[in-house]
């Protein structure tokens, strides 16, 4: 018991090698699942193939490659049913179903998610009771439920949704009759129905959730996995789910610790609504009119049109095409840097604004070769001799159609002077602010330790609330395992007591054969001890079965010279299986002598191997 409780500890990394492998090789990353579930789970494959180390076990199914299919078995638990948890069904169908249905406009679908859903029983049970409260008309038109698991086999299962008549026990009788047809199986759901339930492979780890739903079931699939795991699972759920949906979880799943994600609406069936949650960001839509012109406008009413834009623009701007000459100045640059119409056309560098009130050359240049804008940041510009200004200056490349051609530049200036005469004000604030701080930090440290004190406290209770949690999901998780182990206990019964009534037909069978012979029939095995003793052999000599099974058969005390058929049996168990027959001189258990003709055959199994001896005994008439 020490030894098989130490080995999951020293074999960590092995542990960890061998999710690697089934991550990799198979696509199911278990690295979320709680580890003392896990280890348990694949703990049984390995009793029972009998490998005692992970690593050991992970070289295995490379070499079995049909052991994944008994491993994923054993580690996703498939413990669901119709109606489970009866009460907290029929409280959604009180009163979650009928206020999730009014705040939902009649002409919008109403979308089910049944997350790790299993065989599909609760998916189906969701869909039973929508059909009751809409109606199987309204159903069929509105509701789509999507069904998820990772297991494609529970899928394949959930997918001809027929159900044995021990499955189906728990439906009340009403639905029962209205939503299922009688199979050669058990229970089929009803086909004009079922088109409304979607089977699909999703893992809650890894995939994407399902979005826009009204109703996400997902009920104890979460107490599997770790809190982290938890934490980005319900994350999705809550992404997943409308605003006027609701979450229903398993009995041992209480979100205490996610109230930021879901409030109970009521906490003791685990039903919960979503707490919205703000947008990362506001997407802004822009539209505007197309500019229409008369038939006489023409491309100078277009260059004035944009010549005019430009010059209403209070921010300096120049455009400095790829060849390095000024291509267009605003009326903003051209007042405040002194530019004349005469410089448009004339290279840049040949005028003054091209290095003050900063280099503006090795910008361009830049801004070309990397495609993208360049920042300068703010500059000091003396615009007069008792003004100084601060300009923000950014270059930004200009592309034709198609963003390929490099057309130019263009430079803009922006006057950023109060923005920085804020900044100074600012800084000095700070400053202040700062020796403020410091008499202030004292009594700030004071009630940080009051408060730390607190927090510890409420973090003591929180862990001791947590443990209490993870405690009743272990307690609820063993329960589900002992659940599928005696379910598979039961199968095993069942199979066991249709082999039992088999072979005492077959005892039967073969005792009425041997019994209407009218030969002494004697079995042994290998060793030549006696298996079986028919009624005419203890007819023969006297002996009933009872006396000399079990017996060497060379040590029986009857009227037959048993040690003359030790080289008979000696060939007969042989590699070659010889057969022989003798005859020999007798006295039967009346005393009377007679003459014993035996036949000694080996005992052979499909194969040909030789392991036991027939003896066949008869009287020989004289």
């Amino acid at each position: 018991m020490t030894q098989r409780s130490a080995q999951p500890a020293a074999g960590t990394d092995e542990l960890r090698s061998l999710l690697e492998y089934l991550k990799t090789n198979r696509g199911f990353d278990f690295t979320g699942y709680k580890r003392s579930s896990l280890e348990r789970r694949i703990r049984k494959r390995m009793d029972a193939v009998g490998i005692q180390g992970y690593a050991d076990y992970e070289d295995y199914l490379e070499v079995q490659p049909d052991e994944f299919k008994q491993l994923f078995d054993a580690i996703l638990i498939n413990v669901t049913g119709f109606f489970r948890d009866r009460a907290a069904w029929e409280f959604l169908a009180e009163e979650a179903i009928p206020m999730l249905l009014e705040e939902t406009p009649t002409d919008q679908p109403i979308r089910v998610w049944s997350a790790a859903c299993a065989s599909g029983e609760e998916a189906y049970t969701a869909a039973v009771l929508l059909a009751e409260a809409m109606g199987e008309a309204e159903f069929r038109r509105r509701v789509k439920i999507y069904a998820t698991d990772v297991d494609e086999d529970a899928l394949n299962t959930a997918r001809h949704a027929v159900f044995p008549e021990k499955v189906t026990k728990d439906i009340p009788d009403s639905y029962r009759e209205k939503y299922f047809e009688p199979n050669t199986t058990g229970l089929m759901f009803r086909g004009d129905l079922r088109r409304s339930v979607i089977f699909g492979r999703n893992d809650l780890v890894q995939d994407a959730p399902i979005s826009r739903v009204d109703l996400l079931i997902s009920r104890n699939s979460l107490m599997y996995f770790t809190p982290e795991t938890q934490s980005r699972i319900l994350t999705h759920f809550n992404f997943s789910l409308r605003d006027t949906g609701f979450l229903f979880l398993g009995k041992s799943e209480m979100l205490i610790t996610h109230n930021d994600l879901f409030t109970p609406y009521n906490l003791k069936w685990r039903v919960f609504q979503k707490v919205p949650r703000a947008a990362m960001r506001d997407r802004l839509t822009v539209g505007g009119n197309m500019l229409r012109f008369g038939q006489d406008a023409g491309p100078e009413r277009y260059a004035l049109l944009r010549d005019g834009a430009a010059d209403a623009s209070p921010v300096p701007q120049l455009t400095v095409d790829r060849s390095g000459f000024l291509a267009s100045a605003n009326q903003a640059s051209r007042s405040t840097f002194g530019i004349t119409a005469a410089d448009v056309g004339r290279p840049l560098q040949d005028l003054e604004i091209s290095y003050r009130p900063v280099e503006l050359r090795a910008a361009l240049e830049q801004a070309h070769e990397q495609r993208k804008a360049i920042s300068l940041g703010r500059v000091k510009w003396q615009a007069t001799p008792d003004e100084e200004r601060t300009l923000e200056v950014d270059v930004t490349p200009l592309f034709g159609s198609g963003g390929r051609d490099a057309l130019g530049a263009s430079v803009t200036f922006a006057d950023v002077t109060a923005n920085a005469h804020l900044d100074a004000e600012h800084r000095a604030i700070e400053r202040e602010l700062e020796s403020a701080y410091e008499e202030l930090q004292s009594t700030v440290e004071e009630l940080e330790t009051t408060n730390e004190e607190l927090q510890s406290t409420n973090e003591e209770l929180e862990t001791t609330n947590e443990e209490l949690q993870s405690t009743n999901e272990e307690l609820e998780t063993m329960n589900e395992e002992l659940q599928s182990t005696n379910d598979e206990l039961e199968a095993m019964n069942e199979i066991q007591g249709e082999r039992a009534v088999e072979l005492d037909r077959l005892n039967l069978f073969l005792e009425g054969i041997l019994g209407n012979l009218g030969l002494g029939v004697v079995v042994l095995d290998s060793e030549q001890r006696v298996q079986l003793w028919n009624n005419s052999a203890s007819e023969l000599w006297g002996l009933r079965d009872s006396e000399v099974i079990g017996a060497h058969f060379l040590t029986l005390d009857i009227g037959f010279p048993v040690e003359k058929l030790k080289a008979a049996m000696r060939r007969a168990l042989s590699p070659a299986g010889e057969a022989t027959e003798q005859t020999f001189a007798a006295v039967n258990r009346r005393g009377r002598e007679f003459h014993c003709h035996v036949q000694v055959m080996p005992l052979t199994d499909s194969k040909g191997g030789v392991y036991g001896v027939i003896l066949l005994m008869s009287e020989v008439a004289e």
